[in-house]
């Protein structure tokens, strides 16, 4: 056997009695040993659950009311907190999460706007989207009977002055809010001779209105219809 065939086998058995000695310590459990660490941020048994590592892990939204208290600032926002009003608003708002008071007078102005310049114009394709079936039967029987006549109106919309939320319930699956809308607007109505008979062409009249709209909140559908009309004067 030469040196270097000595050699070689003087490294192997060194290597093997390396090899089990690292094994008996590795492979030994002490007791000590601390758990893995869970990644995802799971509850570990024992400890409790482990924060996940920043800035590695996204966190997800909580639902511990946030969102809902949210809601609420907007509310409180647009009428004190403690109020009546508030209160009825609050309840849409759990009855109806999407909504947004702030939002739904801007959006009731726009309607407001919008039926009473298709009612003037006698546009019930319009009316028909707007309105719940029973004020789109009155507006229409309205409109039918100005034909009959041979009547034509011819209305100019000024503005609004004011759009306020006067009350506010839930009732079942709907929601109902009633506004008082003040407007500016002219309007004559001529009989069929062209004659004017109501009105007038040029002068600028308030008109003050309660217009009570509706949501079914298990409708998919997002839009307010009007369900109820009144007028102040």
């Amino acid at each position: 056997m030469g040196a270097n065939d000595f050699v070689t086998i003087f490294f192997l058995v060194a290597a093997v009695l390396i090899f089990f000695q690292l094994r008996s310590v590795l492979g030994r459990r002490t007791g000590n040993e601390k758990p893995p660490r869970d990644l995802y941020g799971s509850a570990d048994p024992a400890n409790g659950p482990t924060a996940p590592d920043a800035g590695k892990v996204v966190t997800l939204p909580r639902r511990d009311g946030t969102e809902e208290e949210d809601r609420f600032a907007a509310i409180d926002a647009f009428t004190p907190a403690g109020t009546p009003l508030n209160d009825s608003l609050r309840d849409v708002s759990k009855a109806d999460p999407s909504f947004n008071p702030k939002e739904f007078v801007n959006g009731a102005r726009m309607a407001y706007e919008m039926i009473v310049m298709a009612f003037a114009e006698g546009d019930r394709k319009s009316l028909k989207g707007l309105l719940s079936r029973e004020v789109y039967e009155g507006f229409d029987a309205a409109i039918a009977e100005r034909e009959a006549r041979g009547e034509k109106v011819k209305s100019t919309f000024v503005g609004i002055d004011k759009a306020d939320i006067v009350t506010a319930e839930v009732k079942g699956t709907d929601v109902l809010i009633t506004m008082r809308i003040v407007s500016q607007m002219i309007s004559a109505t001529y009989d069929k001779a062209g004659t004017l008979i109501d009105g007038d062409a040029e002068a600028v009249a308030e008109v003050s209105d309660l217009w009570t709209f509706a949501r079914d909140t298990r409708s998919r559908d997002p839009n307010w219809k009007l369900v109820a009309t009144e007028s102040e004067q």
